[in-house]
């Protein structure tokens, strides 16, 4: 028996025996072999210690490969549970997966875990990583899992239902055990526990079984776990820093937003500075789209069913969408909108296109409304009611390389211009169920991976992870302190031109389907000002803020105060001539994080000077005014926008 292993760069290396993976590491090296986590074959993960007879295509995922990462938090996530279920033996335990720097795993007790118990589970946690427990994949029938498992409820049900996912097909169960602890699992893992050496518990959390709020009220453990210490202290120390940043706490120390349980749960009222800000933000955005060539539109909040019949939403989102309204007068059911595109559709539709006027780019700040469960909620960044900067285009297949590549260029260029520059992407492929053409999917998928290319956008491909109805690209930010946001979806769609019967006349005078791309470059206006609160926490620059400059007095200076203000009638300003010390004004003003504080004396007057304070710069006194506005200009300008720039 011969199997021929193919590596990346091309090499062959020829076994003269069924191999592992961990005998292919060993062949190239055995530094390799000690940094080795797992197999990638075809997109498929597998552990090291499979088995192959037959020849292959591997790339070895090593403790530096991002997808390892993915790998040991899985592994981290059996782990914490092994150690509940070593010191707490009638906990049952839900599921427990990977999620964004760490993992998680829920689990019911007979008496809920209080912070302090995580202290013990770390510790328990730690004698298991120190006794080179390997992980072993098994396959059993459904019957035995069920006899193995039939005092944990959670695990018969999925064992029941079939989970692929937790590693459950019709007949088989797969499953992963280490010492006596045994899970549900596709795998792959880490070899041995030993892989894990650094590692914390963070906080507790609680979530409805299946996130069903009919179901049991689970506790969720949640940790994190890195290959090196020092990724792990950086981490920690971030979320710490991101405690500080809280948009939620900062919100309602600066007095932007509030909610109340009359109002409802993922809802929020904007005070006036928030409405101010959020006002900014919104403007900006405007301009740019309407000097990029969009038209704006403007939709209502609600509409018939079937409207939402026609665009699959009541057949595939209704979960999602908040309950039907029925009026007596006339019995007819409508539903609030959970997505702007069927408006947007019924506008283009309204009239008869020609080939000669696409693309069409309608835009408008759109409120949506999701039925989002209790859980999920999180302040701005996750709401039931929220506002799109939404836009969806119209153009023919021939455009949708130049207009993805525009599009793209656009949404980097508007998030840079509100202070974020460190953008990567995710774009997401054919999945296996889909509609459309392969050649459509292919032009498509080949014009958003071209365009994310040819504008140096980093990006990772989720094989397979695209919609049914065409592939997409999401946009992250990484802010001040390292944290990825999700922001920017630019989404090709080939079901929607269908699903609503829309045309416009070709070159031939023959009527055809033109392709919809639906896009939204902040995400959310709420979700976007979370972000920028988080960002720069609290200290948004000049241009966005509520108040601009705080001008504090020092004595009797009411004529030339009225003097500045003048000047300064173009900012947004307050003033504080309250009689009280100027160090209790200067730390008023900087609680309320504005960027500039001018401090007017009576010395001032004669010599038509001030003192002026700015954010992040060293404090100047008897400055000249004429030159003080120069500094204040500079500091306050708006940054212009300019997808050539």
């Amino acid at each position: 028996m011969n199997v021929d292993v193919t590596l990346p760069d091309g090499s062959v290396k020829t076994f003269d025996h069924a191999v592992s993976g961990f005998d292919i590491a060993k062949s190239i090296g055995s530094r390799l072999a000690k940094d080795a986590i797992c197999l990638e074959i075809d997109n498929v993960f597998y552990d090291l210690s499979a088995i192959f007879e037959s020849d292959i295509s591997v790339r070895i995922v090593t403790n530096s490969d991002p997808d390892a990462l993915h790998i040991l938090r899985h592994s981290s996530a059996h782990i914490l549970a092994q150690a509940v279920l070593n010191l707490y033996p009638s906990a049952e335990y839900g599921v427990g997966p990977s999620i964004e720097n760490g993992f998680y795993y829920d689990f019911l007790f007979k008496e809920p875990l209080k912070e302090s118990d995580l202290i013990e589970i770390e510790n328990e946690m730690i004698k298991i990583t120190k006794n080179a427990q390997e992980f072993t994949k098994s396959e059993i029938s459904k019957k035995d899992a069920k006899k193995l498992f039939k005092n944990q409820s959670f695990k018969i049900e999925l064992i029941e239902s079939a989970e692929t996912d937790e590693g459950v097909s019709e007949d088989v169960v797969t499953m992963y055990s280490n010492d006596k602890f045994s899970d549900l699992c596709k795998g792959p893992h880490i070899p041995n526990t030993t892989y894990l050496k650094h590692f914390k518990l963070t906080k507790l959390g609680g979530a409805y079984w299946r996130g069903d709020e009919d179901n049991p009220q689970l506790q969720r453990i949640y940790g994190t776990s890195w290959f090196t210490k020092k990724d792990l202290d950086v981490y920690l120390t971030q979320q710490e820093e991101a405690e500080k940043r809280d948009h939620r706490k900062l919100g309602n120390e600066l007095n932007l937003f509030t909610t109340s349980n009359e109002l409802g749960s993922g809802n929020f009222l904007w005070k006036p500075k928030g409405a101010i800000l959020r006002d900014l933000i919104e403007t900006y955005s405007k301009n740019a789209h309407i000097n990029n060539n969009y038209d704006l539109v403007n939709t209502p909040h609600i509409g018939k069913s079937i409207l939402w019949e026609t665009s699959g939403h009541l057949n595939h989102y209704k979960e999602n969408m908040f309950p039907p309204i029925v009026h007596e007068e006339n019995d007819e059911t409508y539903y609030l909108k959970p997505m702007n595109c069927p408006f947007h559709i019924l506008i283009y539709k309204s009239d008869l296109h020609s080939y000669k006027e696409l693309p069409l780019r309608y835009f408008e700040f759109g409120s949506v409304y999701r039925y989002e469960k209790t859980g999920v909620l999180h302040g701005l960044l996750r709401l039931r009611g929220f506002t799109q900067d939404d836009a969806h285009i119209f153009c023919t297949n021939d455009q949708i390389n130049n207009e993805v590549k525009t599009l793209l260029n656009f949404s980097v260029k508007l998030l840079n211009s509100f202070g974020l520059v460190d953008i990567e992407a995710d774009l997401s492929t054919k999945p296996k169920k889909y509609i459309g053409s392969d050649e459509d999917w292919e032009v498509a998928t080949s014009s958003l991976k071209n365009s994310l290319t040819e504008l140096d956008i980093p990006f990772a491909t989720a094989n397979g992870e695209g919609a049914f109805y065409g592939p997409k690209i999401d946009l992250h930010a990484k802010d001040a302190i390292g944290r990825r946001w999700q922001l920017s979806t630019i989404q090709i769609d080939f079901a929607q031109p269908d699903n609503f019967n829309i045309e416009y006349v070709n070159s031939d005078n023959q009527k055809v389907r033109p392709v919809m791309i639906h896009r939204a470059l902040l995400g959310s206006v709420e979700r976007f000002t979370g972000v920028l609160i988080e960002h720069y926490a609290g200290h948004m620059p000049g241009w966005l803020s509520p108040v601009q400059i705080d001008i504090l007095t020092i004595g009797e200076v009411s004529d030339y105060l009225n003097e500045i203000k003048e000047i300064l009638s173009d900012y947004r300003i307050n003033i504080d001539d309250r009689n009280l010390r100027l160090g209790e004004k200067l730390h008023n003003s900087q609680k309320n994080k504005v960027p500039i504080q001018v401090i007017v004396g009576e010395k001032d007057i004669s010599a038509s000077t001030l003192g002026i304070n700015i954010h992040n710069q060293d404090n100047l006194k008897d400055v000249a005014l004429t030159e003080a506005v120069k500094l204040i200009k500079a500091e306050l300008k708006v940054p212009e926008f300019s997808i050539n720039g």
